[in-house]
């Protein structure tokens, strides 16, 4: 299995025009805490270089104009892009608990027979190598016997500055991430604890939530309609079509609200084509 690690980022104000993906991958063949860089052979990998940002110089500004919108709006926008961005079922664990939007630092859990690495030990690592803003992503298959994510994980979390998680799984000790304010979305709640229950299987790689795929740097979001996964290279052209999708709805809201007739207003936009690709010419 290939666990890839992020080289240490140098001071700075922001992320600049860049996400981060210089990586730096080696072999889990056994306990993860024996399997240090040091210790094994490595090799440095850049993966999806020169991903430039045009009308947004920096990721800060995107996320917050994502964070405007809804996940609703992004959800149409994925599907006039006939993207697959939409897992279903994984939702706020609590009224109020707060939207998340920003990119992806994934992590995978396993079963016990698949690796003997320590789940605590590994998630630890994968929140250290995420940066302020990550979002934490947790592919546990969509387990609802396991633990995937609990309160020493939830600290490290909020302590290190990531805007939140995200769980294909349950999680526990919901009250400690409510007191700490730290966003955390999953398909359900347990109470059994994480150890010796599964296993850890790497971190800063591909993963999916409900059979989508996130790879490290997507964007994600959160909200209390669900999840929504935007490829980084699609992030600028899903931005401008999730606000063009809210200022229809808008535009028909209005329109009602000023006493035309509810079919005419939804009929005039177009609205039932408004997730369709563009036609040609």
């Amino acid at each position: 299995m290939v666990v890839m690690r992020r080289s240490a980022p140098g001071p700075e104000k922001n992320r600049g025009p860049e996400w981060p993906f210089e990586a730096r991958m080696f072999l889990l063949k056994g306990p993860y805490e024996k399997c240090r860089p040091e210790e094994k052979p490595t090799f440095r990998a850049k993966i999806f270089k020169g991903r430039q940002m045009n009308a947004h110089s920096n990721l800060d500004g995107m996320i917050a104009e994502y964070m405007q919108l809804a996940t609703t709006n992004v959800s149409d926008a994925l599907d006039r892009l006939r993207l697959d961005g939409a897992p279903q079922g994984i939702f706020p664990l609590w009224p109020g608990c707060r939207k998340i939007v920003g990119p992806a630092a994934t992590m995978k859990l396993v079963p016990v027979g698949e690796s003997s690495a320590s789940p605590v030990s590994g998630s630890l690592e994968a929140v250290m190598a995420g940066r302020p803003g990550d979002v934490l992503v947790i592919d546990h298959g969509g387990n609802m016997e396991v633990n995937s994510y609990g309160g020493i994980v939830g600290f490290t979390t909020h302590h290190r500055k990531l805007s939140g998680c995200i769980i294909d799984g349950v999680a526990r000790d919901v009250d400690e991430y409510k007191e700490l304010d730290l966003p955390v979305y999953a398909r359900g709640i347990v109470q059994q604890s994480i150890r010796n229950r599964c296993a850890f299987g790497g971190f800063g790689i591909e993963v999916q939530l409900g059979g989508v795929r996130v790879r490290p740097g997507d964007l994600v979001m959160s909200d209390g309609n669900g999840v929504v996964v935007i490829p980084k290279e699609n992030a600028e052209e899903a931005l401008t079509i999730t606000k063009e999708c809210k200022t229809t709805e808008e535009r028909i809201v209005e329109a009602i609200r000023g006493g035309e007739n509810p079919v005419d207003a939804h009929e005039k936009v177009r609205y039932d084509s408004m997730t369709s690709p563009p036609r040609p010419g």
